[in-house]
């Protein structure tokens, strides 16, 4: 019970919304109290002064925790104390804190019914009450760690009727040597499709250009890279065995190689693909080019166009081959980089000895991204998962764009181009030949980025592709995931997902951030992070207690019918049936014996086999019938008969 009794300051606390006639004329004495009988006290670890605005203006009271972390850093400290104050600006006291001070320690013996913190483990996680709400779930590094989303969205299609290469970048594990190399004959596999991409992309140039400046003449004969003395000119070979390896990737693609004939053309030698790899890194760098590469046109264009048709991939792989290696489980941007290089990747990987597994990811980079003034952008797409059981997601109407602070280009592979993550590019200056037209900060609402969509003609996009399409995807990844997350009732979490656009405006998913950055960094976050805290807490707060009430910007994108739990008792399990007897095996007389007396009599077998002594003991007749009849309840029963085995193996009844 409430103990601490401060009257003094009982008349300083403005009303709160939604509280009964008794709260609101009461102090913060009276506050406490009913915040205590209605189960409305609540603890946050961590610096969330937006969640701790939201729920006392509904009249919870935080019960302050003794090991709360240091302040963030400067500069976001300073901005998040300031919005907390504005918050609190219908108090009419000038040091609200005293109120809450007190307040918290009225309530300091009671149990907090609400639980915020940075991350599940702040907590004795498994010790909760029923009736205590918290804001993380256990075990979901399935979806929020990049190995997990890496091998779990491959469980995909046991699931849904969905393929997880239509909106996940391929990725794999270098955890195992089996990923390795599922990894290295993908490399190879888009090696050879860009050398068919070359030919095309070059070949296709040169007519166009002949075709507007000497349509009379052979494009061969004109200036090109198959008269620039400085290049080299590889042999058409490399086409010929690009063709090949795309050829037989397309038979997997279509299934069919299930029914390969004996004829079929084999694999490339470990040489040949050696020697592939090192003439398309001479083709892309520009130092070389094919020997009568038009000659090959058609058919190139023949097989990328079958292969685009079944590989939903084959456009953001580009021409370049480049790979983001990423470490599984950490955030932020930490330790990415960029490269276009097998060997220097698997050196990267092999170079670290580090014991942690499942250290490192690997996973296609999208080289045809849409840009906006020629800079490269992501998308940070919120979304709020209620329950597992039945499985409760809720979407958020509003997103973020993130720039980086460089113009885009593949010759350059710099994080500051191609890594949008604010935690990288705060740390960087914006260049100078980068358009003017992006904000300073680096960040666009959805609606300033729709708004730029209508102006160019493309306003449709948004509600037709972008916005369905990530919704698709945040579906099926919790779909997936589902089976691996510990369902926890009244526990609740919200995700931040990073989505980069191709330039077809088609969205693919980047990975999955439990505890998205909150911090009003930007004009930007300052008005949306604050806005999807406080709809989050209308959610899972006030809708717990009205159905019908506002929630803000999040619409339901999926509820499924609850699942029956198996009972957590064991069954009684039994086995019904009968033994099988092996049978007697009958033994053949030996030839040439002969028996000199009976079988059965008692000197032959105590002579011969002295066992039977016991058995044949001397006595009256019926002492031996006795042995093999027993009298019960007036009675005979016949007895099991015995059997001895003599030093002739043969076995008799007695």
């Amino acid at each position: 019970m409430l103990t601490f009794v401060e009257k003094s300051k009982a008349h300083v606390l403005s009303p709160v919304t939604g509280s009964s006639p008794a709260r609101a004329s009461g102090g913060p004495v009276v506050l406490a109290v009913c915040a205590s009988g209605e189960k409305k006290i609540f603890s946050i670890y961590g610096h969330y002064p937006v969640i701790r605005a939201a729920l006392r203006r509904k009249g919870w009271v935080e019960k302050k925790l003794h090991f709360l972390p240091k302040v963030i850093a400067s500069g976001e400290g300073e901005e998040s104390k300031q919005a907390e104050g504005k918050e609190n600006q219908e108090v009419p006291l000038e040091e609200t804190d005293d109120i809450h001070d007190l307040m918290s320690r009225l309530v300091r013996n009671e149990m907090p019914y609400f639980l915020w913190t940075i991350k599940r483990d702040s907590i004795d996680y498994h010790s909760l009450g029923c009736d205590q709400m918290l804001n993380h779930y256990g075990k979901t590094a399935s979806f929020t760690t990049k190995i997990g989303l890496c091998l779990n969205l491959r469980s995909l299609p046991w699931y849904v009727q969905a393929d997880p290469d239509a909106f996940f970048p391929r990725c794999y594990g270098l955890c195992s040597d089996s990923e390795k190399q599922e990894f290295l004959d993908d490399f190879r596999r888009t090696v050879a499709c860009s050398v068919l991409k070359w030919v095309v992309s070059h070949r296709g140039a040169a007519q166009s250009r002949k075709t507007g400046e000497a349509k009379d003449s052979d494009p061969d004969t004109q200036n090109g890279p198959e008269k620039d003395a400085k290049l080299e000119g590889l042999s058409e070979q490399l086409v010929d065995l690009a063709c090949r390896v795309c050829q037989a990737r397309l038979g997997q693609l279509e299934h069919e190689d299930l029914d390969e004939p004996e004829d079929a053309a084999r694999d490339p030698t470990e040489d040949e693909w050696k020697e592939l790899t090192q003439q398309y890194y001479s083709l892309i760098r520009g130092d070389a080019f094919v020997l009568n590469s038009g000659s090959h046109l058609s058919q190139c264009q023949a097989l990328l166009n079958r292969i685009s048709s079944v590989s939903p991939q084959t456009e953001i792989d580009g021409l370049r081959n480049i790979w983001i290696v990423k470490p599984a489980a950490k955030s932020r941007g930490r330790d990415i980089v960029c490269m276009d290089r097998v060997e220097e990747i698997l050196e990267l990987v092999a170079a670290d000895h580090s014991s942690t597994k499942d250290k490192w990811v690997v996973q296609k980079y999208i080289e045809t991204p849409l840009l906006i003034h020629g800079t490269k952008f992501d998308i940070r797409q919120w979304f709020l998962v209620t329950d597992w059981n039945p499985l409760t997601i809720w979407f958020y109407k509003e997103s973020y764009l993130r720039f980086s602070t460089r113009r885009f280009s593949l010759d350059d592979l710099d994080g500051a181009i191609h890594l949008c993550n604010n935690s990288i590019q705060k740390h960087l200056r914006n260049d100078k030949d980068r358009s003017p037209l992006l904000p300073p900060h680096n960040m666009w609402t959805s609606t300033r980025f729709q708004e730029y969509l209508q102006r160019r003609g493309q306003g449709s996009v948004w509600s037709s592709v972008v916005y369905p399409c990530m919704k698709r995807a945040i579906a099926n990844t919790m779909k997936v995931a589902q089976d691996h997350v510990e369902p926890r009732k009244n526990s609740f979490e919200l995700y931040g997902a990073d989505f980069i656009l191709g330039h077809d405006f088609k969205p693919w998913l980047i990975e999955i951030n439990s505890s998205p950055a909150m911090h009003p960094s930007t004009p930007v976050t300052a008005q949306l992070c604050t806005q999807v805290q406080e709809d989050t807490i209308k959610v899972v707060v006030d809708r717990k207690g009205d159905r019908s009430c506002d929630v803000g910007k999040f619409e339901l994108l999926w509820r499924q019918p609850a699942v029956d739990l198996p009972p957590a008792h064991g069954s009684d399990l039994c086995v019904e049936g009968v033994s099988v007897r092996k049978a007697k095996k009958q033994t053949p007389p030996t030839p040439g014996l002969k028996f000199s007396s009976p079988l059965l009599d008692p000197q032959l077998l105590k002579v011969r086999c002295p066992s039977v002594s016991a058995v044949l003991a001397p006595g009256p007749p019926q002492t031996a019938l006795q042995q093999d009849l027993k009298l019960k309840d007036g009675k005979f029963q016949e007895q099991p008969s015995h059997g001895v085995k003599c030093e002739w193996g043969v076995e008799v009844e007695i």
